[in-house]
């Protein structure tokens, strides 16, 4: 059984192991270092004090009550998407899955709830940034781009050769979803 709450301050060493792989070995994140536990808390903490900061964990039983703790399985969170006035319903969102549990619905569990906690909010417009793999690409492969558009996401824009990791230029997309009604 899972469950979808809200990421705590606590959770930073359990996020940060499951984003370490994906800094150290992917070009998902065109982040070089990976951060330290108090960088990540920190990270957690402040875009906690506007935006929904999800997370997906197991629990062993339908009731929780076998004593074993949680795993954290994924985490997923909306930020600014920029801060200027003009554009405060709008937002980025971002999402990260523990390697080995791809495919098993998790993504799309949290999605669907941070979604519905956007909308509460009032935000209308949501938008991923995406690197996007080049032919003979490493380290990266377009299904960020399929779990997007299977979310209904659509591709608005690609910026050509913007992210330099491993050795190689990746591109990176822009895709969004409209939230809500724009009356």
């Amino acid at each position: 059984m899972v469950n979808i709450r809200s990421a705590k301050i606590e959770d930073a060493t359990a996020l940060l192991a499951i984003y370490k792989p994906y800094v150290e070995n992917t070009a998902i994140t065109f982040e070089y270092d990976v951060p330290t536990v108090e960088e990540f808390a920190e990270r957690i903490q402040n875009t906690l004090e506007k935006y929904p900061y999800l997370v997906i964990e197991r629990i062993a039983d339908a009731d929780g009550a076998n004593g074993a703790a949680p795993e954290i399985l994924g985490y997923c969170y909306a930020g600014v998407f920029k801060a200027r006035a003009a554009y405060s319903h709008c937002v980025e969102t971002s999402i990260y899955i523990k390697l080995g549990e791809h495919g098993k619905g998790y993504g799309r569990a949290l999605y669907n709830e941070l979604e519905s906690a956007l909308k509460k909010q009032g935000f209308l417009n949501a938008y991923a940034c995406i690197a996007s793999p080049k032919p003979g690409s490493t380290h990266l492969d377009n299904s960020s781009q399929k779990f997007h558009e299977h979310m209904g996401y659509s591709l608005v824009g690609t910026f050509h050769d913007c992210g330099y990791k491993f050795n190689q230029w990746f591109n990176m997309i822009w895709m969004e979803k409209m939230l809500g009604e724009h009356l």
